[in-house]
């Protein structure tokens, strides 16, 4: 439960003076639901500006506060052109106070001829005239305007403006209570960090780095403490020792023969699975590094120890792969495998949750379906997790909770990620690395080619497709936007369907499911050739008969998600290739990435790469549903100061007393302040 000290920043924002229907919309979009969420939507970046007397004071580019007379208003020939108000200063410069579209009526009547007026905003020139473009404020006092030197400027959406976003942040923070402290006293004073109420208030300020620190702080703290206390109540769980003979595992009839590090990986998994403390391991491999075949391995000690194995895929087409992919290598093991999604109805459904109840099926694969109240098993003692990020520790806990005891939890995931967050992300978890590709699979070609030789990259998939080969086309984004030259794969998707026709399949995020399933499908089964979609693909098509990927605008892409795009293809035997297609516009660093994706095939050494060229919390920013966020920590506190904190959670529980102690108290408070609550929840359950 809550603590009730953190009742008032729970509270709706439509519970703030001015928050009706209307404005809740654009805060939701912002995911601005409650006070604790205005109160930790930190400025993006503070506007200082300088208080001149005169025009002759201030710089073009520069960020000003003046007093001007205003003389004229000079209305546009047309609706879209420029709305004037021209005012001077006291020794008579002009300037041009300059509005566009609707803005011109609010000039119109804060802008009397004759009056003079405070304003704010950036001086530049238009010809030979200086200009204040939409000015940030216009006050009939210069009082209103001197707290106003150094502003926040927040992240908004259509709907907002800077002052009502600043005033709903304000009315949040007067409400904000002063809590107790969390932080070992140590590190408090060796650091100088403001108390946790200071901060906050700090932060919405002025650029105050200690306060930024102190909150970043606070989020990594939370995540490591809530980790630990799962990995904690974990070992306290009571699980089952599995220990296979080996009569399953010997039928095996491999493709490939394993490599090290799969060797190594199943060692390790076995070792875990032996004992009774239940296994909490992450498998992080590259794309095709044979993690599937691993967790067979490890489904099968769990089936020759006489117990069943649950496999959770994040999408119902991902399920269906494995299924079929499972099924195949098993075959010689005579296993029973089933496949459960929220597709399944009527008998056949009725049929597999009978076999799991009475035993019969000892491998099951799907979706969240497995994991619902009507789906029981005789005896659960291994969970795998696939593409693990997709989850949240939440979800997670929910499947583990299926078993008499506490299953064995093996997660996987084809993202590499870098050691450096590892630790932020998994940090309940022992890590296996598939560091080592299976022999025999031919390297992707990869070139890169300039977007005005579209008629030839055209031509080029035509002959692809013509070898009754499949490919991939990528775009950024779902619709054209006026106000970008992004790609949209819907017009990408209409211009080739133009060309090849019903061969055409287009897959985005926007559709419903049964839409974008059935594309997959086609494609999948081969009745489609060329499937144009966004990075919805990025994760689980497996189309062995697919041989070439095109990537546009490929430098919009962060390298971890081109490296995820690009392993769509080169799984069959055929020689693969993908094609980076660059815009005109390509910055020093979208260059870099381009090169480094022709040089390397190495996703771990990519992850690494793109942590140097992205800085920012971008990495984990780009998160899939389910995964715990880092809201205030950049890469580069996380760096800096996760060590510190998992050593301060550490501290905590084994010195300090725990969350039973004074500072553990404040500690549970902390968790549920940042919404890592499910920490606490696995005490209770365990």
């Amino acid at each position: 439960m809550r603590p009730d000290i953190l009742n008032p920043l729970f509270a709706e924002t439509d519970s703030l003076e001015g928050v009706g229907p209307k404005l809740k919309k654009p805060l939701e979009k912002l995911g601005l639901m409650r006070l604790r969420d205005l109160a930790y939507h930190l400025p993006e970046r503070f506007v200082t500006r300088h208080a001149v007397s005169d025009l002759d004071e201030a710089g073009e580019g520069e960020q000003i506060v003046i007093a001007l007379t205003v003389v004229e208003h000079r209305a546009a020939r047309s609706n879209r052109g420029p709305y004037r108000v021209l005012a001077q200063d006291e020794k008579g410069n002009i300037c041009a106070l300059t509005y566009f579209g609707r803005a011109s009526y609010t000039a119109k009547k804060t802008l009397p001829v004759g009056e003079k007026r405070w304003v704010a905003g950036r001086l530049d020139r238009f010809g030979e005239m200086l200009q204040i473009v939409h000015p940030d404020h216009v006050a009939k006092e210069s009082s209103g305007l001197a707290g106003r030197l150094v502003e926040p400027v927040y992240r908004l959406s259509e709907g907002l403006t800077q002052p009502r976003i600043a005033g709903l942040v304000a009315q949040a923070l007067e409400k904000a209570p002063e809590l107790p402290e969390w932080i070992e006293p140590g590190v408090l004073d060796q650091q100088k960090w403001p108390a946790w109420h200071d901060a906050l208030m700090l932060a919405h300020k002025a650029e105050h780095a200690s306060a930024r620190d102190r909150l970043a702080y606070d989020e990594l703290f939370a995540n490591a403490l809530a980790l630990m206390l799962v990995r904690q109540s974990n070992r306290k769980r009571r699980g089952q020792s599995l220990q296979g003979d080996g009569h399953l595992r010997g039928k095996l009839q491999l493709p490939f023969p394993l490599t090290g590090a799969q060797q190594r990986s199943i060692g390790e998994i076995i070792g875990d699975m032996a004992q009774e403390a239940p296994m909490l391991r992450l498998l992080q491999g590259d794309v095709g590094a044979g993690k599937t075949v691993v967790a067979l391995e490890a489904m099968l000690v769990a089936v020759e120890a006489g117990a069943q194995a649950a496999m959770l895929a994040p999408t119902e087409i991902l399920a269906r792969q494995h299924y079929e992919t499972l099924r195949k290598l098993a075959a010689p093991t005579g296993v029973e495998i089933a496949l459960l999604t929220g597709r399944d109805k009527g008998r056949g459904r009725e049929s597999i949750l009978m076999g799991l109840l009475d035993g019969s099926i000892q491998i099951v694969i799907g979706t969240h379906a497995i994991f619902q109240d009507t789906v029981n098993y005789r005896n659960l003692g291994l969970v795998v997790i696939d593409e693990q990020h997709r989850f949240g520790v939440s979800q997670r806990l929910l499947l583990t909770g299926k078993g008499k005891v506490t299953p064995h939890t093996l997660s996987m995931t084809a993202t590499p990620i870098p050691r450096t967050l590892v630790l932020a992300q998994y940090g309940e978890m022992d890590v296996s690395r598939l560091d080592e590709m299976p022999p025999g699979r031919k390297p992707i070609v990869t070139r890169v080619v300039a977007l005005d030789r579209m008629e030839e990259i055209v031509a080029g998939v035509e002959r692809q497709l013509q070898t009754g080969q499949q490919a991939f086309w990528v775009c950024p984004m779902v619709h054209d936007n006026e106000e970008t030259d992004l790609a949209a794969a819907e017009a990408r998707y209409a211009a080739l369907k133009h060309r090849f026709g019903d061969d055409v399949v287009l897959v985005h995020g926007q559709q419903p499911p049964e839409v974008k399933d059935a594309a997959m499908e086609r494609f999948v089964a081969g009745d489609a050739k060329l499937m144009v979609a966004t990075t919805v693909i990025e994760v689980g098509v497996d189309v062995p008969n697919a041989t070439l990927v095109v990537i546009e605008q490929a430098e919009r892409f962060g390298l971890a998600q081109l490296h995820q795009l690009r392993g769509r293809v080169g799984r069959g035997s055929e020689q693969a290739v993908c094609l980076l297609l660059r815009g005109e516009q390509i910055s020093e660093t979208g260059r870099k990435r381009l090169a480094l994706m022709r040089e390397t095939q190495d996703g771990f050494r990519l992850a690494e790469e793109d942590l140097e060229l992205r800085g920012g919390g971008e990495l984990l920013g780009t998160r899939q549903s389910g995964d715990e966020a880092f809201n205030i920590a950049t890469l580069e506190q996380i760096t800096r100061l996760l060590p510190m904190a998992n050593d301060d959670a550490k501290l905590l529980i084994d010195r300090d007393g725990g969350l039973d102690s004074n500072r553990g108290q404040a500690a549970r408070v902390l968790l549920y302040l940042l919404e890592r609550d499910w920490g606490v929840q696995t005490l209770r359950s365990g």
